[in-house]
């Protein structure tokens, strides 16, 4: 029996160049706060959940903070990114990369732990129109990554079981999560994260960006 593969890509890092403009826009909106972190302790959690970096930063800076606050701080992120958006470009090979797929007859949906308030604009520039393209955003499931909520309900979407899944992204957070539903991890080198950091998580093949994953696409998709 022929097993038909399906891909399931994250957005941030993944598909579109926009990993240092959530990173910018968590510091602005940090700062308004007057919590400080580290810049590059911010870029370690971009790709999980919001939830889970707010109980992250609780533990680090030994805050309280009380849920209107978390509120406040999402909201003031994802104004700060809006004012960034601008700046955000689709990665190399990335729309190439879709086109392939569709031209191969291989279906591909978009699974972001960003709300659809910042996703909306990385699709607008990836050129991906979510009324015709399955899209699943933070705001359509109870748990973000590292959890596979995201990652299952884009198969589900798809009609497809999650083993037959090929999921692709450029954090530590999407390999956990594509372990966890059972799914084959792909990593990506262009969200910052190493390539031995995305293989101990659990990607099976490592790519530099979606151009690279275009060359070597034999090596993960099965043929239609």
């Amino acid at each position: 029996m022929r097993i038909e593969s399906v891909f399931l890509f994250d957005l941030d890092g993944t598909l579109v160049d926009s990993v240092y403009q959530h990173v910018l826009a968590w510091k602005e909106a940090l700062d308004h706060e007057g919590i400080d972190l580290s810049v590059w302790r911010i870029h370690r959690r971009i790709g999980m959940s919001g939830g889970l970096f707010m109980h992250q930063l609780l533990r680090e800076t030994n805050l309280e903070i009380s849920a209107e606050r978390l509120d406040r701080l999402r909201r003031l992120h994802a104004a700060a990114y809006q004012r960034h958006a601008d700046q955000v470009r689709p990665l190399p090979g990335a729309r190439a990369l879709l086109d392939a797929l569709d031209a191969g007859g291989l279906r591909w949906a978009i699974a972001t732990s960003g709300r659809m308030e910042t996703a909306g604009a990385n699709l607008q520039a990836l050129g991906v129109d979510p009324a015709r393209v399955p899209v699943v955003t933070r705001d359509q499931v109870r748990h973000a990554k590292p959890d596979p909520d995201l990652f299952l309900a884009a198969a589900a979407r798809l009609e497809a079981p999650i083993e037959t899944a090929i999921i692709v992204g450029d954090s530590i957070w999407d390999m956990l999560a594509a372990r966890r539903c059972r799914g084959l991890g792909v990593g990506v080198l262009s969200g910052g994260y190493g390539q031995e950091e995305l293989e101990r998580a659990g990607a099976i093949r490592v790519y530099e960006d979606p151009a690279d994953l275009l060359k070597h696409i034999d090596e993960v998709a099965g043929r239609r």
